[in-house]
C-alpha cells in the first residue's frame, strides 16, 4: 500500500490544491512558509485526527481556509486521501469496515468539516460513521489505530517499517 494523492480544498493554507505521491516518495521537502507541514496535518485530519493542538490549532474550525486578499473565506475544509496498492494486501471486514474493499484497488477517504461544526466522513464516496471511517485508517496486519494513543505513538506507527513476511 501506498500514498497515491491527496487533495485539499479550503484546508488551512490551502484554497485547492492536489499532490500526487508517484510511487515510492518518502519525504515532502519546500521552503519556509510553503505549506510542508500543513499537508502533514491534512493526512492526520482525513484519518481521523481530533486532537486541535496535534493539528496545531485552537480549535477544530481553525483548519478550514479563511482567505486572503485574492480570495474569500471558505465555508467548509475538504481533504481526499487516495490510498493504492489495496489489491496487493489481504482485507478482512472488522469493525464495520466492509470486506469488498478487497476488490478495489484504491481507496479513497475524504473528511469534510463545515463551519457550523458539522462534519462528515465517506469511504469512496459513500458517506460513512466516524467509527467505520477510523477503522478503514488502521494498518493491515496492526491493531486499529488507538486515538487515545499519543501523536508520537501514532506517528511511529506510520514511520516504522514491519518485518517483510513470504505474503509481502
Amino acid at each position: 500500500m501506498y500514498l497515491k494523492s491527496l487533495e485539499m480544498v479550503g484546508f488551512k493554507s490551502f484554497a485547492e490544491a492536489r499532490i500526487e505521491f508517484p510511487n515510492g516518495v518518502t519525504a515532502i521537502v519546500g521552503p519556509n512558509g510553503s505549506g510542508k507541514s500543513n499537508v502533514v496535518d491534512a493526512i492526520l485530519w482525513v484519518l481521523g485526527e481530533q486532537s486541535t493542538k496535534t493539528l496545531r490549532s485552537e480549535k477544530m474550525e481553525d483548519v478550514i481556509f479563511n482567505g486572503t486578499e485574492l480570495r474569500k473565506p471558505l465555508g467548509m475544509a475538504e481533504v481526499s486521501l487516495v490510498i493504492s496498492g489495496l489489491d496487493q494486501v489481504k482485507v478482512e471486514g472488522q469493525n464495520g469496515l466492509p470486506s469488498q474493499l478487497s476488490e478495489y484497488q484504491d481507496l479513497m477517504i475524504t473528511r469534510r468539516l463545515y463551519r457550523n461544526g458539522d462534519s462528515e466522513y465517506l469511504i469512496n464516496k459513500t458517506q460513512c460513521r466516524l467509527r467505520t471511517f477510523g477503522a478503514s485508517c488502521s494498518i493491515p496486519g496492526q491493531e486499529p489505530r488507538d486515538t487515545r494513543s499519543s501523536p508520537k505513538d501514532r506517528s511511529t506507527r506510520f514511520s516504522t517499517p514491519r518485518p517483510r513476511t513470504a505474503a509481502n
